[in-house]
């Protein structure tokens, strides 16, 4: 691999997008010497970028944000795709597979508010703005007072609404706001103990063809193995939950002590009634405890636990 071949990096157009592909792009480049020049972005229109009228859960999930990548690395456009792991189906396409990781950044989400210093903090009635049923979910079970509302965008969208006062406050994952430069809108950051991020959160995921061992080789450098252990812990409990958009599911993975810590949350979308589970174990079992976790709250509900 001395040679500088050129890797086309596919990523979606937001923000956020770019500046994971650009970190992804950047990190080759300091692994392997080569120039940028080697490693163009290829930006990518998703189905998932155009819908901003609706929740994802009622236009088709989180596929919306990765088929029009996967098309191009199925035809061969694309090298590699770049994507937020909280973004992935739990099934991928036939001929894709996630080669890993980057080092996961901080997977807490953040309160943003102009007026209140916590979610504590809001007086009866206000609005809290988000995309996201888990944190709708979770926001309901601390404050069943408070109006919850679908706010779509990216987060300088997002934050621009709450600028104009169209919500009293949001949840914004604190990973994406670091990688954007934007931590000086934080009001509160949320500790995990008390609210649970998604399945994901805070890592990059970088898909590429099965059968590409080229690329898988290019990659190995700058993938992380504790964050790929994390996420395979995470990503079969959501397996296990059948989990989408469409599902409010928590869930965490750390390394404690050199063994692995799972901890998964399933919640009634109205956040009345909430299961959890958690799991502890070597780092060679984390695809085991993930789903030893998922089959134990999937026992434990209701059959009509998911339903608003």
């Amino acid at each position: 691999m001395a040679s500088s071949p050129t890797l086309v990096i596919g990523t979606r157009g937001s923000p956020l997008a770019l500046a994971q592909a650009h970190e992804t792009q950047d990190r080759l480049v300091a692994a392997h010497g080569w120039t940028v020049e080697h490693l163009p972005l290829s930006i990518i229109k998703t189905t998932g970028d155009a819908i901003q009228d609706r929740p994802l859960s009622e236009a088709g999930g989180k596929g919306l944000f990765t088929k029009e990548l996967d098309i191009a690395l199925l035809e061969g456009s694309i090298d590699l795709a770049v994507h937020s792991a909280k973004d992935l189906p739990t099934t991928l396409p036939e001929g894709i597979v996630i080669a890993g990781f980057l080092p996961r950044e901080d997977v807490r989400d953040a309160f943003i508010s102009h007026r209140y210093k916590s979610i504590a903090d809001l007086p009866q009635g206000a609005v809290v703005g988000s995309a996201s049923l888990r944190r709708q979910a979770q926001i309901r079970r601390l404050r069943p007072d408070l109006q919850v509302t679908l706010l779509r965008g990216n987060v300088q969208t997002r934050l621009a609404k709450l600028e104009r006062g169209e919500v009293d406050a949001t949840l914004l994952a604190m990973a994406g706001l670091r990688r954007l430069g934007l931590t000086d809108h934080v009001t509160t950051m949320l500790e995990t103990d008390d609210f649970l991020p998604a399945v994901g959160q805070g890592a990059i995921a970088v898909a590429i063809r099965a059968e590409d061992e080229r690329v898988r080789e290019v990659l190995q450098p700058i993938l992380d193995a504790p964050t790929g252990q994390a996420l395979a812990a995470e990503r079969a409990f959501l397996t296990i939950l059948d989990g989408s958009c469409r599902t409010p599911i928590a869930g965490h993975a750390r390394l404690v002590g050199g063994e692995l810590e799972f901890r998964g949350l399933v919640l009634r979308p109205d956040g009345s009634e909430s299961l959890e589970a958690l799991r502890r174990g070597s780092l060679g079992d984390a695809v085991a405890l993930g789903r030893d976790a998922g089959s134990e709250l999937r026992a434990r509900m209701p059959p009509d636990f998911l339903k608003a």
